[in-house]
């Protein structure tokens, strides 16, 4: 056998025991759902119109209305429905006939990724009951008119952020019977600053709304002695910037069920918005050689690049500090993390981690370039 035949064998390893499943770590991949779930063999005579049907689900997702306006996500230009997690929101379903709690069955669904598992947070099931537990997903009709209800639906505050692809899925003696796939309900999740039991809560209303809401900024460049200002555009509402970030942690290759972490979100993303780690968002250059690229002080936001990076794929050229940083903020915005920039002169550098500066001198009391590694920029 070739050493080349080998090595494809090698890369080509059947998935068994702990690699059962394949990795999951991208929002956009998609597995399909049966429409119909038999529990066994279906009786001839069976048919689904004869059953509680779902015939089309209201969102209540456009910005004026009650889930955006209450979730702080109106400004967001997107179509899709937005909310915060840890906090209700409305939809509204209507059936081909009244529904009848007595007999009928039905429960939602909200899946995320390729492989959705209820143990790692991708597959949620979530049933109808009485009562909304803070903190836990749930669902409860909260009205009732001839053949629709709404329901009120809670969402975990430790939930994955990200968008969720939503099912109704009505039982039958025979099996389970779901809502086609309709991207028109698609959920997107984020992180919720005014929820208490979310991990990034604020408790200040003006930091919320400078932290999380404001999409302009100031940001400071130069040197200590030369300290100069340019306003900065973070644009984390603008069209397609929300699905420009979700895509950043799927380049990362963050498994989903990390992404309720703000933690592991931040260490990530700020790993990837530098494309020295696997190709990521910005080129930084500091030698004034700006070929084929755009200077760093020609950037007045976030949203050129992160666009730019989504459709192509390919590190953005050229960035300085405060372009990582200005990208880096609009992420964590974008997302519902509170976040601001600082400006920080005479930064230490230190190559070696023993937390001392180092300077090593020639005889004639200047800084030995070949020994110094240490630097203050």
């Amino acid at each position: 056998m070739s050493e080349t035949a080998s090595t494809n064998e090698e890369k080509e390893l059947p998935l068994n025991g702990r690699r059962a499943i394949p990795p999951n770590n991208s929002n956009d991949e998609e597995n399909e759902v049966p429409e119909m779930e038999a529990f066994g063999l279906i009786p001839r005579g069976f048919n689904p119109r004869d059953y509680l049907r779902v015939e089309d689900i209201y969102m209540f997702k456009e910005p004026q209305e009650i889930n955006k306006q209450e979730h702080h996500t109106d400004k967001y230009y997107n179509p899709k429905l937005i909310v915060r997690r840890g906090q209700p929101f409305q939809i509204q379903i209507y059936f081909n006939r009244p529904y009848k709690p007595e007999t009928d069955q039905f429960w939602l669904e909200y899946l995320m990724g390729r492989y959705p598992q209820q143990n790692k947070g991708t597959y949620i099931p979530i049933p109808i009951g009485n009562v909304l537990k803070p903190g836990q997903w749930g669902a409860k009709i909260i009205h009732r008119e001839n053949n629709s209800i709404r329901l009120s639906i809670m969402s975990s505050t430790t939930c994955i952020i990200g968008k969720f692809r939503l099912y109704v899925a009505v039982l039958t003696p025979f099996g389970i019977l779901r809502t086609r796939r309709n991207s028109a309900t698609d959920t997107y999740i984020l992180f919720n600053p005014w929820c208490q039991l979310d991990a990034v809560y604020l408790d200040d209303e003006k930091q919320r709304e400078e932290y999380v809401l404001n999409d302009v900024g100031i940001v400071f460049h130069g040197n200590v002695d030369d300290i100069k200002s340019r306003s900065w555009s973070y644009g984390q509402f603008e069209e397609n910037i929300l699905d420009a970030c979700l895509f950043l942690m799927d380049k990362a290759e963050l498994e989903l069920s990390g992404r309720g972490n703000p933690i592991k979100i931040c260490r990530v993303a700020s790993a990837v918005i530098n494309s020295r780690d696997d190709n990521g968002v910005i080129a930084g250059s500091w030698n004034n050689t700006y070929d084929y690229g755009v200077a760093p002080s020609a950037w007045t936001g976030s949203v050129d690049i992160l666009l730019e990076y989504y459709s192509s794929k390919q590190p953005v050229r050229y960035g300085q500090c405060w372009v990582f940083a200005g990208v880096f903020n609009t992420f964590l915005r974008c997302l519902g993390i509170p976040a601001r920039l600082i400006t920080n002169y005479s930064s230490a550098h230190d190559n070696n981690a023993n937390l001392r500066l180092d300077f090593f001198l020639d005889d004639e009391g200047k800084v030995d370039t070949r020994l110094t590694k240490d630097s203050v920029w």
